[in-house]
């Protein structure tokens, strides 16, 4: 399923219109360059400076006229990092939203660790062998010069959004909260496009991204998302994946988008109110049936379980309500009295074991790490089950994040890159 994904970035330049191109596959996100009389608009700017040049070079196959404005939908570095290859003799005006920048909120203090978390939820470290894609870009790009080609935005778009000509071409600038409180979409009325931004490609939408993130607002996303299905676009050019070019599909496409992110959240919530946990509700949640095979809602990126969890979090914070959790034993503690139920360290070890062998990668996986804690404990065995599980589960795997972290965290078990704290 991972690689039928692959089709969605297929490196290349796609036609949207007379005068809308998008290029796709050059990185992990899209940039976009629209004709106008005397110049070009460019729409987001790829990851740094040479994905960017390649990418340009491509779409100059359909204009040489000179880059009038640059508008980044939000502030994730994918998108706007390569910006100054798009900059020509004469600086162009750059448009972001009042906020932007606001993308990882408060989360910039746990940067060292949201960057390994980061290189396993993409893979970046992974064999050729083991790749496949993330899910909604291409598993290999230039990420060496991420962000040295960032400008900063000289034009500042309101919170009410901006209505503008640049270069002949008459468009709008709306600002829409979602998959990063900076976010907007860009419509052009008289061609009937509309650019989303991340806030819809061909995937179910990482409302929680396992690298680490703030919460992410999942009522405004779906209120951003139908706000765009509003405009009832006849073409629709995502941050990620494929343009969709046909006006039914792309009113259909956003429509059951945003229908998809409220379920969930109004799922969750109701579970909430009735007291579950998010343990309970990650499991109970689903999407709507008529919309669960529907292929830009398979979680090849996001996650319906992860979602609901960080819904969880974001309104509720870490505590349950359950009052055994909250003062939970310490794991070293517990794992003494897992090993007691199960009749001794040894036994715990053989149903560690035993769950391996009948490929019960999640119960060998927490087995493991109760193993682990033990002074009597088989460390290695410990580690080389929960080695092998990760690479089960990985192997069952089509979510590209979960994939990519369950064999990357093994990698690192297995080349001893981590410490006993991490295992």
């Amino acid at each position: 399923m991972l690689n039928s994904q692959q089709q969605q970035f297929q490196k290349g330049v796609v036609q949207v219109t007379d005068n809308v191109f998008t290029a796709v596959g050059f990185h992990g996100a899209n940039t976009s360059m629209i004709v106008g009389k005397d110049g070009v608009i460019i729409v987001d700017t790829l990851k740094g400076p040479q994905s960017a040049k390649e990418a340009f070079e491509a779409l100059r196959v359909h204009s040489d006229k000179p880059v009038k404005a640059i508008i980044y939908t939000h502030s994730h570095g994918d998108h706007v990092g390569g910006a100054s290859a798009f900059v020509g003799e004469e600086m162009p005006d750059i448009y972001g939203t009042e906020n932007f920048g606001s993308a990882e909120g408060t989360t910039k203090a746990a940067g060292p660790v949201k960057q390994k978390r980061n290189v396993r939820q993409f893979g970046r470290k992974l064999s050729p062998m083991e790749s496949t894609n993330r899910g909604v870009a291409p598993a290999l790009t230039a990420d060496h010069d991420g962000g040295n080609g960032f400008v900063p935005p000289t034009i500042q778009v309101p919170d009410d959004g901006l209505k503008t000509t640049i270069a002949g071409i008459k468009l709008e600038m709306h600002v829409a909260p979602g998959e990063t409180d900076d976010a907007m979409f860009i419509w052009l009325p008289e061609g009937k496009v509309l650019f989303s931004g991340d806030n819809f490609y061909s995937s179910f939408p990482n409302l929680y991204a396992i690298r680490g993130t703030a919460y992410r607002d999942v009522r405004s996303w779906s209120e951003s998302v139908a706000k765009m299905a509003e405009f009832r676009p006849s073409h629709l050019v995502p941050g990620h994946t494929m343009p969709i070019l046909d006006a039914e599909a792309a009113v259909t496409a956003l429509t059951d988008y945003s229908r998809a992110i409220r379920s969930v959240y109004d799922q969750t919530v109701r579970g909430i109110n009735a007291g579950k946990g998010p343990d309970q509700i990650a499991h109970e949640v689903k999407l709507p049936a008529d919309l669960r095979d529907k292929p830009y809602l398979i979680e090849f990126y996001g996650s319906v379980p992860h979602a609901t969890r960080a819904i969880y979090s974001g309104l509720l914070g870490w505590f349950d309500g359950n009052p055994t959790t909250l003062n939970p034993l310490e794991p070293k503690i517990k794992a003494q009295k897992i090993a007691e139920l199960a009749g001794g360290t040894q036994q715990l070890s053989q149903q560690m074991q035993t769950a391996l062998d009948k490929k019960d990668y999640q119960w060998a996986l927490e087995l493991s790490d109760h193993v682990k804690w033990l002074d009597d404990g088989d460390l290695q065995l410990a580690r080389k089950v929960k080695i092998a599980a990760l690479r089960g589960l990985a192997a069952q795997e089509y979510n590209a994040p979960n994939r990519n972290y369950y064999l990357s965290y093994a990698n690192e078990l297995e080349s001893g890159e981590l410490s006993e704290i991490w295992f």
